[in-house]
């Protein structure tokens, strides 16, 4: 088992990384730790991790950072990846959601004693992936300085963008749509598209969704990402290999 500690986790919560740490390293077999110095050393610690199985302690950029390097390297489904959340409440909604206690002592014991449950992801064409729901666009927070001419172009009140689930037209920027959401589930994509003014919502199942048009940003696990003007996401059916408790709650 190869556990890899998050600075940001270290420096939110040590008494929860000191816990986590103990419980593990008390269980079966080899154990190595790894304090990481920063975000980047963790592609050096998983070039070198010889098979280990890998256990990230931190909240949910941790998780995410070591999906997208592990899907980079072609590695994601080779072995389960476990987690430890160490954050507050909303840095950890993702592994929440997935189905990981967020109690230090729970969550660690789930690493040695759960169950490997396979999850579908999305993937871009910019080499993102995506654990959960994707919405667009993403929350309007109004910002202030540089930004705030950004911020006016990419919330408009009517938003044109072409929308299509394996070639399929769902929506074209002829005609407005109040947003989008994607997520995957049962080996497919699920794509709505709700129309501006108020309609019926359009949605459907692909294997992959392209979005384009103006500007738009997006939320994808808790994270604003844009703008960009074109974007697909693919799904790949339970490429992640996630440990959870093997008795849900």
């Amino acid at each position: 088992m190869l556990i890899v500690i998050d600075p940001t986790a270290r420096r939110t919560d040590g008494e929860a990384v000191r816990i986590a740490r103990d419980v593990l390293c008390a269980g079966p077999g080899e154990v190595k730790v790894c304090v990481l110095e920063g975000p980047q050393a963790l592609t050096r610690v998983l070039a070198r991790r010889r098979g280990r199985r890998l256990v990230i302690v931190g909240d949910d950029g941790a998780l995410l950072r070591a999906v997208k390097l592990l899907h980079r390297n072609g590695e994601l489904d080779m072995s389960p990846l476990a987690m430890v959340p160490v954050g507050p409440g909303p840095t950890v909604a993702v592994a929440r959601t997935l189905g990981v206690p967020t109690d230090a002592v729970a969550a660690s014991r789930a690493v040695l004693t759960g169950i490997d449950r396979r999850l579908d992801v999305l993937t871009d064409d910019a080499g993102g992936v995506v654990l959960g729901p994707l919405g667009i666009p993403a929350p309007r927070a109004r910002p202030s300085g540089a930004t705030a001419l950004w911020w006016r172009t990419v919330h408009r009140p009517r938003q044109r963008l072409r929308v299509e689930a394996d070639g399929r037209v769902l929506a074209d920027v002829d005609r407005p749509v109040a947003g989008v959401s994607l997520r995957a589930a049962d080996g497919l994509a699920e794509v709505v598209v709700r129309p501006r003014p108020a309609g019926a919502d359009v949605s459907a199942r692909a294997t992959s969704v392209t979005v384009s048009g103006p500007a738009f940003s997006y939320r994808a696990d808790a994270v604003d990402l844009g703008p960009t003007r074109a974007r697909t996401w693919t799904v790949l059916p339970g490429a992640l290999r996630l440990t959870v408790p093997a008795r849900p709650g």
